[in-house]
């Protein structure tokens, strides 16, 4: 076992998590072609891909192979076909609750790893890092579905 495992263990438990955040936002924004979200969710999706691709970096210098694809949880399929089926019937209040309640997920995901004592210093720092993004994005989407239950 090398000294390294945890941090690559947890490392890529976020990269899956990131890479299904960054294939939600990019279903959404297809779906959302021409609606005032799809610019928020193009960009959101290349902003958790290069999350992602930080993280990936960090689990090869550290000698692991890097998680490449996101999770199969039946948490995360249900959340990207409820947002399908959200988007295309083109309501954007529906379609902000879906991309939100995943952002709950995820952030609650990077929220676990920050308060994980096992992990080297520097992959700490790494995953706080990657965590004030990943919270900027979450309070974006939960003051967007706010004003909109006005």
């Amino acid at each position: 076992m090398s000294q390294h495992d945890h941090d690559i263990s947890t490392l890529n438990d976020l990269i899956a998590t990131t890479i299904d955040s960054a294939d939600g936002y990019a279903e959404a924004a297809k779906e959302a072609r021409g609606s005032r979200f799809e610019t928020l969710f193009n960009a959101r999706a290349g902003e958790r891909r290069n999350i992602a691709n930080t993280l990936q970096r960090e689990v090869g210098l550290l000698g692991g192979e890097a998680e490449s694809s996101g999770t199969i949880l039946a948490s995360a399929e249900r959340l990207f076909f409820n947002l399908k089926s959200v988007v295309t019937s083109h309501d954007e209040k529906m379609i902000v609750n879906e991309v939100e309640s995943g952002e709950d997920h995820i952030k609650a995901k990077y929220e676990d790893a920050v308060r994980d004592r096992g992990l080297s210093t520097q992959v700490k720092a790494l995953i706080e890092q990657a965590y004030q993004t990943v919270r900027a994005g979450h309070d974006e989407m939960r003051d967007i579905k706010h004003s909109m239950q006005g």
